[in-house]
């Protein structure tokens, strides 16, 4: 038996966080079949009843110490966990949890981690003296890598790979129109979904979004859909742009799955987002995407597929977002060359699991296990 445990930003209903849990817990299944897996998570019944996994609550730390003590490994899951501007304090939870593995001499692999910014003098120093001694780091974009070594992190190899979500697989479209159809949304008609969180008292991006959601709206006799990646959060910003528009949204008001949020994405013709794994569902599901950017990971991911921004929270026109999408709807799908650029950044995010083998068995034992499976 290979136990694993996994730390992360779990079990808060945030979309893109369940999403690369089930990625990673996917993955490793599929690569080391004798795999034990712990979760550690703000909910241990959610976490365990969605993943079929063994939990510890996140501050139970005499119960985290005690699993990392039968583990051969700890994975610091995907995410953009080692930063300090959405909170300056979670960052040193994430370097205990690392630490605590490494006193008990159990190895540390960063899963396509998005690390950054980090921005405070102390915090950079702490981030370079844990990191200095893990076992293996793999990030998901090479700005990640660069942040590492600014921050002088130089012992561990630092591989770039890919978002762990960009191994999923496309999920059946079904589940999202019977979704839909349970909030009266149903029909051929077009759809053009928005997923958007809150930030920072900022007012102007949601502005912005409702004049071209009712433009849209009525150039198109399209349906407005806001998909809350973060329940309930995202749904109190999707009804704050739905007060503002003309027209009537329609605003789910429920928390979902990982598999339903995809198959939603996948009802959509086109998607607004200012959230990173929105994006990257609906590119999952070759739906087009137009983006608004709060953070370097979504400037990353949408560099990466070869788009470009429609703007950022503050400088996002009604203007940019109308073109952006009615160009991508003229296109009826996603172009050859994001098709293409998604199926390596796919590849890349499958070596995410293999980095983990062997980072718990060797380079060696890795290159035999990968010869008897071929």
């Amino acid at each position: 038996m290979t136990n694993v445990v996994i730390s992360g930003y779990y079990g808060f209903a945030n979309a893109g966080d369940e999403a690369m849990l089930t990625a990673i817990i996917d993955s490793l299944r599929e690569t080391i079949p004798d795999v034990s897996i712990t979760v550690i998570t703000g909910n241990c019944e959610r976490t365990r009843s969605y993943h079929d996994v063994k939990t510890v609550h996140r501050f139970n730390l005499p119960g985290i110490y005690q699993a990392l003590g039968t583990s051969q490994l700890l994975i610091s899951g995907g995410g953009s966990l080692l930063q300090d501007v959405t909170s300056s304090r979670s960052i040193y939870y994430y370097l205990l949890i690392i630490k605590m593995a490494q006193w008990r001499h159990v190895p540390v692999m960063l899963y396509a981690q998005g690390i950054g910014p980090v921005i405070r003098p102390r915090a950079r120093r702490a981030v370079q003296k844990v990191l200095q001694n893990v076992a293996m780091i793999g990030v998901r974009d090479s700005e990640s890598k660069e942040e590492l070594e600014r921050l002088g992190v130089t012992a561990p190899p630092i591989h770039v790979t890919a978002d762990a979500v960009l191994s999923m697989h496309r999920v059946d479209k079904k589940i999202g129109y019977y979704l839909l159809k349970k909030h009266g949304i149903d029909g051929i008609g077009l759809r053009i979904g928005i997923a958007i969180r809150n930030w920072q008292s900022m007012t102007h991006y949601k502005e912005e979004i409702a004049k071209a959601a009712d433009q849209l709206s009525e150039k198109f006799d399209s349906r407005i859909i806001f998909i809350p990646m973060q329940y309930p959060q995202d749904a109190e910003a999707g009804k704050d742009v739905a007060a503002m528009m003309k027209h009537r949204a329609v605003v789910l008001d429920e928390a979902y799955s990982t598999v339903e949020f995809m198959s939603l994405m996948g009802c959509m013709d086109a998607v607004i987002a200012n959230r990173l794994h929105a994006l990257i569902f609906a590119s999952i599901m070759e739906v087009p995407v137009t983006s608004i950017s709060y953070d370097p990971k979504i400037d990353s991911f949408i560099h990466l597929i070869g788009d470009t921004l429609a703007g950022t929270m503050e400088t996002v026109t009604a203007e940019a977002l109308i073109e952006d999408v009615c160009q991508k709807l003229e296109r009826h799908g996603l172009t050859p060359e994001v098709k293409l650029r998604l199926n390596h950044l796919r590849r890349q995010s499958m070596r995410n699991a293999y980095l983990a083998l062997r980072a718990i068995t060797g380079k060696k034992k890795l290159k035999e296990f990968i010869e008897n499976r071929s």
